[in-house]
């Protein structure tokens, strides 16, 4: 249930990749509910992983961390959801070219992320978590160079304050995305410190 619920997270930012490297703003009325559908079905997923998890008597792991990396995956998905949003609310007509490098950074996590959760199953015996671990993390620094030099140029630039400030909140949700990758990170590694 972990990989399904990944496999959103997964689609949601292939989902933003594609919006935004074919953008029009036009079309955001078609787009923003079709990544909300996705959204709601990770939703629903986690809502059946809790129900399931309420009905198991030995859980493979504690309850809260089930609960705590569900819920961080699940961000995961929001958050990405919530760059389009903003996108849309800020009335962005173009969108900047750092931002294609900063969302392929973002699908890169999310597969990375599904990739560890199909080893998870097998945490205890698996080489390669460790490793998507690492990644991850590095993906994530990635993600805070790509922050930084794109506000730096952002600030630097010409741009009307209004853009400045709404491209500002763009690149904000852009990297709460990659962070929320990490904590997800973070608590795969915690429930493997616990358990082995």
């Amino acid at each position: 249930m972990f990989e399904e619920l990944v496999d959103y997270s997964v689609k949601a930012a292939k989902f933003l990749l594609e919006t935004i490297m074919d953008f029009d703003p036009k079309k955001l009325s078609v787009t923003l509910p079709d990544l909300h559908k996705i959204e709601h079905e990770a939703d629903i997923k986690k809502h059946e992983m809790m129900k399931k998890l309420a009905g198991e008597f030995l859980p493979p792991i504690e309850r809260d961390d089930i609960g705590t990396l569900s819920g961080e995956i699940d961000e995961i998905t929001d958050s990405i959801e919530d760059v389009l949003l903003k996108i849309n609310m800020y009335n962005i007509t173009e969108i900047r070219k750092d931002t294609y490098e900063f969302v392929k950074t973002i699908v890169r996590c999310c597969e990375v992320l599904r990739d560890m959760m199909v080893e998870f199953k097998n945490f205890r015996k698996s080489s390669e978590i460790h490793r998507q671990i690492v990644e991850i993390n590095r993906l994530e620094e990635v993600g805070d160079s790509i922050y930084f030099k794109s506000v730096q140029t952002l600030f630097a630039s010409n741009e009307v304050p209004s853009k400045i400030l709404a491209w500002h909140e763009i690149y904000n949700q852009l990297e709460k995305c990659c962070d929320n990758c990490e904590h997800a990170a973070d608590v795969v590694e915690s429930v493997i410190m616990k358990n082995t």
